[in-house]
This record gives C-alpha cells, sequence and structure tokens, in this order.
C-alpha cells in the first residue's frame, strides 16, 4: 500500500509540469504561434527561479520563510519565461520567421546559456544548482504515515495548488471571457478576426506571452519533482508536454487527464524496480532504462493513433501578414 501511495504521489507531481507546460503551448497554439521552444522555456524558467532559491537559502531568509521563498521562486520562473518566449514572439509574429526554426534555435540556447551562467556563478565544472529540502511543505510524519498522508503530504509542493489554480483560470480565461474568444479567433482564422477589430498581432503576442510564463512556472516544477537539484535541462519534459497538449487537443481539461497518462509511465521507470509484477529481465545490464523509456515510446505510439483525429487551430503555424488579406 505504502508502495501504491508513492507511485500516485510521484504520479501528481510529475504530471503538474506536463501540465503547465501543456497549457502553455495550448495558449501559444491557440493564438497560432506553434510554439515549440517550451524545453528552453522551462530551462530558462527553472534556471533563475533555482538561482532565486540558492539566493534565499544562502542568506537563510529561504529556511524561514519557506513557502513565501518557493512562491517567489514560482513568480521568477513565470516572469523569466515570458520574457525569453518574447524571442519567438519577436522572430514570429514581427519578422515572420519560421516558428518551427525559431524554437529549435531558442531550445538550442536554453541549456547553452544555463550552463554558462551556472558555471560563472558558482565556479568552472560546476552546472548543479541544489535544490535545498525546505522548499517542500515539511508536513509529512513518517512514523504516523497513511495512505493520503503519504500522497498528499510527502510529495506536496506549492506547484501543485498553484497549477490546479491555474488550470481554473485557464479553464475560464479560453471559454468565458472575451479575451479568450479573441485569442481562438486569431488561431482559427485571423483574417476574420481582424476585419471585426481585433488585433491579430497584440492576441498572438499575449498567446505566446502566456505559453512563456506557464513554461517557466513549469520548468521550475520539473526541476522541484526531480529533486536532484538543476542541472541545465529538462530530460525532455518540453517535448513530452507538446505531446501533451496535440493528445489533449488544445483543450484544458483534457489536457489535465492527459498529463497523468504521461505522468504515470514516466513514474512506471521510476519506480519499476518496486513494481513486483513488471518484468525484472534478469541478466540484461542496465534494465532499467527499457523503463525510463517508456515515456518517450509511449508517446510515439499515442501520437501514431491519434494524430489523424487531432484537430489543430487551423491558422497555427502561419504568419499572418495584415496587408495580404
Amino acid at each position: 500500500m505504502a508502495a501504491f501511495a508513492d507511485i500516485l504521489g510521484s504520479m501528481i507531481v510529475f504530471a503538474v509540469p506536463l501540465l503547465l507546460v501543456a497549457l502553455g503551448g495550448m495558449f501559444s497554439e491557440r493564438s497560432g504561434i506553434i510554439n515549440i521552444a517550451l524545453e528552453g522555456i522551462m530551462i530558462i524558467g527553472a534556471l533563475f527561479a533555482c538561482l532565486t532559491i540558492r539566493i534565499f537559502n544562502d542568506n537563510g531568509w529561504g529556511p524561514d520563510h519557506a513557502q513565501l521563498a518557493v512562491f517567489i521562486a514560482i513568480l521568477v520562473a513565470g516572469i523569466a519565461g515570458l520574457i525569453f518566449s518574447l524571442l519567438l514572439a519577436f522572430a514570429s509574429i514581427n519578422l515572420m520567421a519560421d516558428q518551427t526554426i525559431g524554437g529549435t534555435a531558442l531550445n538550442m540556447f536554453a541549456p547553452a546559456f544555463a550552463i554558462a551562467l551556472t558555471w560563472m556563478i558558482q565556479g568552472q565544472g560546476q552546472s548543479t544548482i541544489q535544490i535545498p529540502s525546505w522548499v517542500r511543505f515539511g508536513l509529512f510524519n513518517a512514523r504516523e504515515a497513511g495512505f493520503f498522508d503519504i500522497v498528499f503530504k510527502k510529495y506536496l509542493l506549492l506547484t501543485t495548488p498553484v497549477a490546479i489554480v491555474l488550470l481554473i483560470v485557464s479553464v475560464i480565461v479560453l471559454y468565458k471571457t472575451r479575451f479568450g474568444l479573441r485569442l481562438r479567433a486569431c488561431g482559427e482564422h485571423p483574417q476574420a478576426a481582424d476585419s471585426v477589430g481585433i488585433n491579430v498581432y497584440k492576441m498572438r503576442y499575449a498567446g505566446v506571452m502566456m505559453s512563456g510564463f506557464l513554461g517557466g512556472i513549469g520548468g521550475l516544477a520539473f526541476s522541484l519533482a526531480a529533486g536532484s537539484g538543476f542541472q541545465s535541462t529538462v530530460a525532455g519534459y518540453g517535448f513530452l508536454a507538446l505531446a501533451v497538449m496535440i493528445f489533449g487537443n488544445w483543450k484544458p481539461v483534457r489536457i489535465l487527464g492527459v498529463s497523468f497518462f504521461f505522468a504515470f509511465f514516466k513514474v512506471v521507470g521510476s519506480y519499476s524496480d518496486r513494481i513486483p509484477f513488471l518484468p525484472s529481465f534478469t541478466g540484461i545490464s542496465n534494465a532499467s532504462y527499457i523503463y525510463q523509456m517508456l515515456p518517450y515510446i509511449v508517446t510515439m505510439i499515442v501520437l501514431i493513433f491519434t494524430s489523424k483525429k487531432s484537430r489543430a487551430p487551423k491558422a497555427e503555424g502561419i504568419a499572418y501578414d495584415k496587408g495580404s488579406r
């Protein structure tokens, strides 16, 4: 029972970054901009947030005000991701550059920049930013731990309730506000939106900025979930979030369910030695890597069978030129 509780708790923790980043990609693509740069945005958000946590830890303020420090780090992650996403927005909207190439360039830039900045601050070769234990809520008591204590206390991070709030806000903004209607219109038929006075350029900037904000927070959420410190990478989680967004059909509630689906395979890879009914692959060296490949194998299989049924925004990836109507 304890092992199952650990698996469920880990699923929640690893579903949160997928949910946040996939929601970010959804806002960008709903506005008409393909955001391949989610991986890079996650890295930049996690980089500056983890540096913020380190500063709080070094001066002793963080341990005394743990959750306030984490909340500030979450805001820093979101703002850093937002600023970084402006590079994609400028290239895609103002320069009308190929959005896929622009996003790929940012993905290549982000880890190199993270390593260079980390070495500059911590010293040559010291690329890991350690994450202190006080970032967790600290409510867990191992002696009195029951099933719900393990699931909701042992693995409790501030990013989890923040993600729930942002999910609810995303649903309301996308479907219950004038802004959401205009955003969706710009991703479906920007010429029609422009004809009724909607500024397509501003709406697309807004979509990409929202994507950057959520993606940056998702990067911090992944680093906190991994727990081993920030190492200038998010292990392909940005691309996994793209698959979650596509499988979720660019809809927030479906994205939530798919996030847990993919998080399950991520956790199976991490806890494969503690799940008795899984094959042990006796005689194969480094057999654990077989299970660690599961999330990415499942991603390919799911996309093969669902890509034809996915309905992407009609105008995504198409640069909008007001003068070409």
